[in-house]
């Protein structure tokens, strides 16, 4: 900081005009405005299931689902973020509870948005009047401005994770919400949902959709089956001596949008990653902010200084430029949700990994 001025009674009134004209010197803030590199906020972080659920049923319990709350999301807060309910400063995850017979009302909103079951099914989810069956290992679509509601026809309650983009749409004043009706407009359970029907083909594309050129992934349901059956095969491809996985023991999948081939929702980029037991991760950091929650298995994660052993359902957070490694101490499958389309939009994306130590 040699540049700095020297103190004096002038500097000091110069800054004392300086605020009363709304004006902050660069001289003074360019270290917290142009840092060397990223300094987040946020922390990591880690969220255990067995905390979580037992709070979710109290909430079911207390709290009632409809117009006003709209509903029974619990958003994980990070302890950096100085009490918002924000899990990273660009993206929002929850856990949803839904009991038995519940309708959650249709609302749309800018915000996108999407489901990721760890257990349970019997819910619902209906957009723009598609009706979707969650069910375990599942990733649902409800991209911005879809009307979407839920409903529960089961007999037990289901819990699951929600993530999206409010912290960003929140930063830079873009939010719009809208009311629904009061209950889904379709209590159909099919099968399979329309845009499954119409989008759900491997390497296959509707010609009457092609030139769709959407803002997000038609599909609106991810199904476990397919997935698990990707993850399995780059492991018995690595088995045989081929290519497939992205490091030793490491198979993982990036979820795409049918029509484009690119991300499922402009703001979010959604991954599934499985680890033999005994495999490591080599130690990475990358520009933007992440999610995982652990889908089953045990791992050893460590974010920056902080590490966990962490179990199915377990959630944690890997700020910006935070260094992530996660060691498999069985085999483990875990779900991970990150901003990295924003900052490639942007140019603004770097990553770096380092050479795994044996």
């Amino acid at each position: 900081m040699s540049a700095q001025p020297e103190p004096s009674l002038e500097l000091d009134m110069l800054y004392r005009d300086f605020d009363k004209a709304g004006l902050v010197p660069l001289w003074t803030e360019i270290g917290d405005l142009m840092p060397m590199a990223p300094r987040s906020a946020a922390q990591p972080h880690a969220w255990r299931w067995s905390d979580l659920l037992p709070l979710a049923e109290e909430s079911g319990r207390l709290v009632p689902v409809g117009r006003g709350g709209e509903r029974r999301a619990i958003a994980l807060a990070n302890p950096g973020l100085g009490g918002a309910p924000y899990a990273t400063p660009t993206l929002w995850a929850a856990i949803q509870y839904l009991c038995p017979g519940e309708v959650a009302p249709e609302h749309r909103h800018t915000q996108n948005a999407f489901r990721f079951v760890v257990e349970g099914e019997g819910v619902w989810t209906v957009v723009d009047g598609d009706p979707v069956a969650m069910r375990r290992g599942d990733l649902l679509l409800t991209p911005g401005w879809h009307f979407h509601g839920h409903h529960n026809i089961a007999t037990e309650p289901m819990a699951w994770l929600d993530g999206l983009d409010i912290p960003f749409v929140h930063a830079t004043e873009t939010a719009f919400f809208e009311f629904g009706p009061e209950t889904v407009t379709s209590t159909q359970t099919p099968d399979r949902s329309r845009a499954e029907r119409l989008w759900g083909h491997p390497g296959i594309a509707p010609l009457s959709e092609v030139d769709r050129g959407g803002a997000a992934s038609p599909l609106a349901a991810y199904r476990w089956e397919h997935t698990d059956r990707a993850l399995a095969d780059q492991l018995a491809l690595e088995d045989a001596g081929h290519r497939g996985v992205v490091e030793p023991g490491h198979a993982a999948i990036r979820f795409t949008d049918p029509s484009t081939g690119g991300d499922v929702m402009s703001t979010i980029r959604t991954e599934f990653h499985r680890l033999r037991a005994g495999a490591s991760t080599a130690p990475r950091r990358e520009v933007g902010s992440a999610v995982w929650q652990v889908f089953t298995g045990t791992a050893t994660v460590t974010v920056g200084d902080a590490t966990w052993t962490l179990g199915t359902g377990d959630l944690f957070v890997v700020p910006s430029w935070q260094e992530l490694t996660i060691g498999a101490d069985e085999d483990v499958d875990l779900f991970r949700f990150s901003d990295t389309p924003i900052f490639e939009r942007l140019r603004q994306d770097r990553v770096q990994v380092k050479e795994a130590t044996s």
